[in-house]
């Protein structure tokens, strides 16, 4: 069992007060078997109160409203989480028994959402791929670490080229990107050779092997395994997600996942500011939360993104 302290802030900064923001936020780490919450608090500008309540997969969702002017929103996270290792698959069952065993549960609640894969434009070469590959031929295990390799193999990790909105087709033909990409990629490869595969959010922590990912949210994706349940598999590292992945949700994307979204009240421009820190002793210096020093960028706005999102629905919908 290892023990993590992490701390994550959160900081928007806006051009000219903001009125009437409605947040709601997936920063409260899954507790189970495999991952136990020791102490989790939750600080948001103004002491706003959060309210929360389980979604459809189990995820713990908090909201919460500010409806007084603001300038900035500022969302710290402190977690002390204890992480039990897990045993991987032991693929004893024979390759024909694994597949019709997936077939038989295909339609039961907790695996219908995620099968279906999303078509973009590199499906017929994935299709390809696993043919040549012969994956049908392996064990669904096998089959999924097959894929993460090719991922971790064929795509560069390169910071900026992409961002939140970055579709698939994009990330398919830059071949590049964060471990948001790799796993959205990953994702609907394992789909389509007919495993469920879910996306999970949460953190990376400090490990000898593993590289990439740390400092800020991490995603990776869990692959049904007949006969042994959810398998984490992060295509960022090419690594079996285990003691050093800390869970925040689960969901058929990134949208069922993202850590933070909301809107509010007036037409302004922001600055996103996020810091993740990870330890494994309780006593470390504080994050300092920078002030409101609002520069004008645009890239990081989900806000107002989320916001032109709703009008659009709102526009079809009339």
């Amino acid at each position: 069992m290892i023990t993590f302290y992490i701390k994550h802030i959160t900081k928007y900064s806006y051009s000219n007060p903001v009125i009437d923001g409605a947040t709601l936020i997936r920063l409260h780490p899954i507790n189970d078997e495999h991952q136990q919450v020791v102490s989790h608090f939750i600080s948001v500008t103004n002491n706003s109160l959060v309210e929360t309540y389980d979604d459809f997969y189990g995820n713990k969702i908090g909201t919460f409203l500010i409806t007084e002017p603001h300038d900035e929103l500022s969302i710290i996270s402190e977690v002390e989480v204890n992480k039990i290792s897990r045993l991987f698959p032991d693929d004893s069952n024979d390759v024909k028994t694994q597949w019709e065993e997936l077939k038989l549960r295909q339609y039961e609640a907790d695996i219908i959402d995620f099968l279906k894969p999303t078509l973009f434009s590199g499906s017929e070469e994935v299709l390809n791929l696993i043919q040549s590959k012969k994956l049908n031929e392996k064990t669904p295990y096998k089959a999924a670490l097959e894929l993460c390799e090719y991922v971790y193999s064929n795509f560069k990790y390169i910071q900026g080229v992409t961002n939140v909105d970055s579709t698939l087709n994009e990330v398919w033909d830059l071949k590049a990107g964060v471990c948001q990409d790799f796993t959205n990629v990953l994702l609907q490869m394992v789909r389509m050779s007919g495993i469920p595969a879910r996306y999970v959010s949460g953190y990376i922590c400090p490990s000898d092997d593993i590289t990439r990912g740390e400092g800020a949210t991490h995603a990776w994706i869990e692959a049904y395994i007949p006969f042994y349940g959810w398998l984490g598999i992060d295509p960022t590292n090419n690594a079996i997600a285990n003691e050093n992945h800390v869970r925040l949700a689960v969901g058929r994307n990134y949208e069922d996942c993202s850590p933070v979204k909301g809107v509010f009240k007036r037409k302004v421009e922001s600055d996103l500011y996020v810091k993740v820190e990870i330890s494994t002793t309780k006593h470390k210096e504080d994050i300092e939360v920078p002030p409101n020093t609002f520069t004008g960028s645009k890239s990081n706005n989900s806000y107002q993104r989320n916001l032109e999102r709703i009008q659009q629905q709102q526009q079809q919908q009339q």
